[in-house]
């Protein structure tokens, strides 16, 4: 049995608003008393660089965990970062509401809130409600979008038309960025239609079934967002190389080796293209190739990075690696480290890879923790026996992410797409993967979608039998595992990859009401038979996905497909792992700004157990203290206390001593005169 995510049905954000009856302004944007669509035009509205957040209780633990991941999607592309509120002035509530909604900039009102609903739980959902709390308006209603589609009024669902409207430039600036029919910003061509006939055409026929992704931000969304908020580059991205230039991204051959890596864009035993163009483009097309058919054994290539300075402390490679020479032929991935002891740098291998010759590209991820300035190095080995081509990489990417537990490339997938009937009969599963706890997973893909949705690619997860499942915990609880089909552009900050995440709450039921068994409890409890390629038997539980996760016609739309096969990247998480990352100060416990500050000095007044207390402002050298911040401190008057206290105690610590010889003395010459006196007796 498999459980739909969104029942069934594949709705947009303004599909499931409209379902609820809410009646917000241009169906997902919550407007306060006073704003008008010009509101947002000047920097008051903007948000710092680093927006403080919560996520409330209310959240979906699955909603969390996107949240998060839509959090690295903004650092990854762009200089705006997220951080749990401690106390500042404005900051953003995401919580569980009815639907999918947001304001438009920063509202200057302390807690402003931003909801995501049931069924709300997409990245693409998530960034698109993030974007307006940034500062963005739908795309289709700048002044200038009657160039590019056409409002058909008579398919609009009466009272609904003021969705429509349009803006001029003194009141909607779009930052002279170009129409986008790819934003993830527009409306879908069915919005708040009164049939079945769609209420947005494009001007350019190829678009009609473009609009309304919610993928992840287009090209355009960056620039706008980038240009908004003076980014001149993104947080967490470190470095892409396709090779298409002959300076080859600063990459040095080292001098440390017996060959070179050579700029190719075809070699005999393969590759025959790159894998940036696939050999579409003519005069173009290149990638870095080490001829172990030319070198004997032991031979060895290193190709370096240039230098780079990490920041958070982990990093994930991402490159592409074509084998044509002999499967003794080996590529080691290392780290070059320069630190204050070591200025010239050393190697730490990270990885080595080995495999047999194949005659197509092969994608790998390699985890790197790096602290400190470091290059990134290649090193090809020649093996012991025959060659006949080599290795070569190509489109690397370097980004301080984390990588993806597991790769399922499927190749041959158009002969698929052509092939394979819609309904069961036509789904294939992934090889077994295993999460970090011991748990085994399969991923199920329904190449022309199931029976009740044909045209779509379906997606389900499931747990199957395993080597662990007697010392694991039954049912299984709280991992979120995420499923990518990997936009395979060949820089990782311009793919618009399409993901759905499920969270394996123990105590969900395959059938609502049932009380016998749980999703995700032990496949060989509540499981069916199913058999590997080689024959072997082992039980597979319920899937949980979508069958609406990408139209055929958007597979179409990107680079999903590239020399014939799709990548589908899964990464599965502990959810007490991935909120660990959420931290909140133990004594907020509750979040919400008192009706009347009576704090002074700029201070923040909350409400914590029922009670007002103040936050107090504070700089490098000063800070305000008291129940109402009334008193200042600085470090010159603590270092006046300080120096004061220790002359006090010096001066008491003197006295007490003087006195202590002087008693001392007194004691020791009445000791004497009693002394003098017994003899005199005698």
């Amino acid at each position: 049995s498999e459980i739909d995510l969104d029942g069934g049905i594949d709705q947009d954000i303004f599909d499931i608003n409209e379902a609820l009856g809410l009646n917000l302004f241009e169906g997902d944007i919550k407007l306060d008393g006073m704003q008008e669509r010009n509101s947002i035009i000047g920097d008051k509205y903007r948000w710092p660089h680093i927006v403080p957040y919560v996520l409330e209780e209310s959240l979906e633990m699955n909603a969390k965990g996107l949240i998060l991941k839509a959090f690295e999607q903004y650092r990854l592309k762009t200089c705006i970062d997220f951080k749990p509120w401690e106390g500042e002035e404005n900051y953003i509530s995401v919580f569980k509401g009815s639907g999918c909604w947001s304001s438009v900039g920063n509202r200057q009102q302390g807690l402003q809130q931003l909801s995501i609903g049931a069924n709300c739980d997409r990245i693409g959902t998530i960034q698109h409600e993030f974007l307006h709390a940034l500062g963005f308006w739908h795309e289709q209603s700048r002044s200038d979008r009657d160039d590019y589609v056409s409002i058909v009024w008579d398919r609009i669902q009466s009272g609904k038309e003021h969705n429509f409207n349009k803006y001029d430039d003194k009141t909607s600036d779009f930052l002279n960025v170009p129409y986008d029919y790819t934003s993830v910003m527009h409306y879908s061509k069915t919005a708040f239609r009164n049939g079945t006939e769609p209420t947005i055409v494009t001007n350019i026929p190829d678009f009609i079934d473009v609009i309304g992704q919610r993928m992840d931000f287009s090209d355009y969304d960056l620039q706008k967002l980038n240009k908004l908020y003076n980014c001149s580059s993104s947080l967490s991205f470190m470095d892409t190389c396709s090779f298409e230039l002959e300076n080859i991204c600063g990459m040095i051959q080292s001098s440390d080796d017996n060959s070179d890596w050579q700029r190719l864009s075809q070699v005999f035993a393969g590759p025959h293209t790159d894998h940036t163009n696939m050999g579409e483009c003519e005069g173009s097309g290149y990638f870095m190739h080490f001829n172990t058919s030319a070198v004997g054994e032991g031979s060895t290539a290193l190709l370096e990075s240039r230098i780079l300075y990490p920041q958070r402390g982990f990093q994930c490679l991402q490159f592409y690696l074509y084998n044509s020479g002999h499967e003794s032929d080996q590529l080691y991935v290392w780290v070059r480290e320069y630190t204050a002891d070591h200025p010239n740098g050393t190697l730490r291998l990270i990885e080595e890879i080995r495999g047999s010759p194949v005659d197509y590209w092969q994608l790998h991820h390699v985890s790197l923790n790096v602290t400190s300035k470091f290059r990134v190095v290649f090193q090809g080995v020649r093996g012991i026996g025959l060659s006949d081509g080599g290795l070569s990489i190509d489109d690397i990417n370097l980004s301080e992410t984390q990588c993806p537990h597991h790769t399922w490339h499927i190749r041959n997938f158009t002969h698929l797409l052509n092939t394979s009937p819609a309904g069961r009969t036509g789904k294939i599963y992934s090889p077994p993967f295993y999460s970090s706890e011991g748990y085994a997973f399969q991923v199920g893909l329904y190449i022309n979608g199931t029976e009740d949705s044909p045209f779509n690619l379906a997606i389900y997860l499931h747990l199957i039998s395993g080597a662990n499942d007697d010392r694991l915990q039954w049912p299984c609880a709280w991992l979120q595992g995420t499923m990518i089909l990997l936009d395979q552009h060949p820089d990782i900050r311009q793919r618009m990859s399409n993901q759905r995440s499920v969270t394996t709450d123990p105590l969900q039921q395959p059938i609502p009401g049932s009380t016998s068994n749980y999703t995700w409890d032990r496949p060989d409890k509540v499981g069916s038979t199913a058999y590997f390629p080689n024959g072997t038997a082992f039980k597979r539980g319920p899937g949980s996905g979508t069958n609406a996760f990408l139209t055929h016609q958007r597979l179409r739309s990107r680079d999903f497909i590239k020399e014939d096969g799709v990548f589908i990247l899964l990464t599965i998480e502990g959810m007490n792992t991935l909120m660990a990352a959420v931290v909140v100060c133990n004594t907020i416990n509750t979040h919400y700004r008192c009706p009347d500050n009576p704090c002074e000095n700029d201070g923040i007044c909350i409400i914590v157990d029922r009670a007002p207390e103040c936050r107090c402002p504070a700089g490098d050298n000063w800070w305000y203290m008291g129940e109402k911040c009334e008193r200042k401190g600085s470090t010159q008057e603590n270092t006046v206390i300080a120096v004061s206290s220790t002359i006090t105690v010096f001066v008491v610590m003197l006295i007490v001593t003087i006195t202590s010889i002087v008693c001392l003395k007194r004691k020791y010459s009445q000791r004497m005169e009693n002394r003098e006196n017994m003899v005199l007796e005698e």
